[in-house]
């Protein structure tokens, strides 16, 4: 039932701009076990194990794409400005837990190039390239694969965006007419079949070897994800840039508030138990 209700919440990643299902999973401490799972999924003695973790996890994602997904259109809807904000919070929120967890294990100055390489390189392959491909809105199979690829990489690889990603390969209009058609159960199997079977194998493989990466080069894995995570963020703050216009005024600082909060909340979900230690610690003074 937790890892359930984890799922639920790990499923706003799948829907809300910036934010990554796969930190949420690192934030819940779910991320590790999750793709050492996957990646050993064909292991027989070890079968019914992952399946009895990932099943109740996996329902619990769907439930939060569905939940979520209605929200979030709601809400940007209704209230872009202090909606976006307050994923801009969240985002932030979670620099400390990549920190920390970056740390963990040996980590070496000369990770900081590695962090800073790989911010750059994101924000030049997620955005620098967006002109290069061609938009596709109706997708041939072979693109419907690669399509379901990508969002396999995005949703496993923590730090990268999947609308950053899916826009940069010139996929991101089709992922979200097929997520409409979904949403009104209008179904084009020519293309949701082969996108299924590139999302399954992506899934597959994406997760074995990033087991396989972090169980033999922990520090500098989660370096390259740090670096991709934070080429989300100059982004994410030039988008609130042109929905608000700076200023002293009630809707300037409503935002402000509610990405504090967000940030508030992001950070004590990173680490419940130090934060409820600290918690109660200030209580007593």
């Amino acid at each position: 039932m937790k890892n359930f209700l984890k799922g639920i919440v790990v499923g706003l990643g799948g829907v809300a701009p910036g934010l990554s299902g796969s930190v949420l999973m690192v934030m819940f401490g779910l991320y590790q076990k999750t793709i050492a799972c996957i990646g050993s999924i064909l292991n027989l003695k070890k079968f019914k194990e992952n399946l009895t973790f990932l099943i109740p996890l996996g329902l619990g994602m769907g439930v939060g794409v569905v939940i979520f997904a209605s929200l979030v259109d709601y809400l940007l809807e209704n209230f872009e400005v202090l909606t976006c904000f307050a994923f801009l919070g969240l985002i932030l929120g979670t620099l400390p837990l990549l920190n920390r967890e970056v740390k963990k294990e040996g980590f070496k100055k000369k990770y900081y190039f590695v962090i800073g390489f790989f911010a750059l390189l994101g924000l030049y392959l997620f955005y620098g390239t967006s002109g290069i491909f061609t938009k596709i809105e109706t997708p041939n199979t072979i693109q419907a694969v690669l399509m379901g690829l990508s969002v396999a990489g995005s949703y496993i690889v923590p730090g990268v965006d999947s609308a950053a990603i899916l826009n940069a390969l010139g996929f991101y209009d089709a992922w979200i007419k097929i997520l409409a058609g979904i949403k009104d159960l209008n179904f084009d199997f020519a293309v949701l079949f082969p996108l299924a079977v590139g999302l399954i194998a992506g899934v597959l493989a994406i997760s074995f070897v990033m087991n396989k990466l972090l169980s033999l080069h922990y520090t500098a894995t989660f370096s390259v994800i740090f670096g991709l995570f934070l080429s989300v963020i100059p982004s994410v703050i030039i988008n609130m840039e042109t929905k608000l216009n700076f200023g002293f005024n009630g809707e300037t600082v409503s935002a402000l508030v509610i990405a504090i909060i967000g940030f508030a909340l992001s950070y004590y979900l990173g680490d419940i138990a130090e934060n409820n230690k600290k918690i109660k610690k200030l209580f007593k003074k």
